[in-house]
């Protein structure tokens, strides 16, 4: 299981943008600038994440990004959703056959139950966890998760 590089970079560049609040849009390049990324790539992840509802263009010569709604209000299982797709989608196996047309357990699948349930526990996991949640420092935010269950371990308060 992998982390597509535009997921990573993508709620990268939706946290910078978040960390900017509503003062001020963000522009592309200070954006890419800030992320290290180059500025064609961070306008492809910027559109993507307009397209997706969870930002909005200003337009001018003071333009850029802000986000489309509160940073409380996008979850990171939302924006991941947007930069890249599903951890399991449910055509996989449809897709997978091997050598032959169809999965050869395409009716009796103890690993696709598996999937499935890693992929409902990383949702609820990652529904439970906002832009505004993850401003916090790294030190902060490991120790508001729990570790045993990547929960946080308490409601969602301001972050530090």
């Amino acid at each position: 299981m992998q982390l597509l590089a535009s997921e990573e970079y993508g709620l990268c560049c939706l946290l910078r943008v978040a960390s900017a609040g509503q003062s001020r849009p963000v522009s592309i390049s200070s954006i890419a600038r800030d992320e290290g990324l180059s500025p064609e790539y961070t306008a492809k992840l910027m559109r993507e994440l307009r397209l997706g509802a969870l930002v909005k263009s200003v337009r001018g010569a003071e333009g850029g990004y802000r986000l489309a709604r509160p940073a409380a209000e996008i979850d990171v299982w939302s924006a991941l959703q947007v930069l890249g797709g599903e951890f399991f989608p449910d055509s996989f196996c449809a897709c997978h056959g091997g050598q032959k047309s169809d999965c050869v357990r395409s009716g009796d699948c103890s690993i696709r139950a598996l999937w499935r349930t890693v992929k409902a526990a990383l949702r609820e996991t990652l529904e439970r966890i906002t832009l505004e949640d993850l401003r916090r420092n790294e030190q902060a935010m490991g120790s508001w998760l729990d570790p045993i269950t990547l929960l946080p371990t308490t409601t969602h308060t301001e972050a530090s």
